[in-house]
């Protein structure tokens, strides 16, 4: 069986990336007033964002054994 696991957590993790990130991008400075002001909806779709592309790749073009 040839299943790599990566492929789908990667596009798993770059639509939740992209869904928070768009949600921190498009909400009011307001709600973040309980996180001393720091976009965490932003910085934790990055977050997602770029854990998903690494999946991704190491799943598209890692080395296969």
């Amino acid at each position: 069986m040839n299943f790599d696991l990566r492929l789908p957590l990667g596009v798993l993790f770059l639509i939740f990336g992209l869904i928070l990130a768009g949600y921190g991008m498009l909400s009011g400075p307001e709600i973040y007033q309980r996180s001393l002001g720091v976009n965490v909806n932003l910085w934790w779709g990055l977050f997602l964002l770029l854990f998903g592309g690494v999946m991704l790749s190491l799943a598209l073009f890692g080395k296969k054994r």
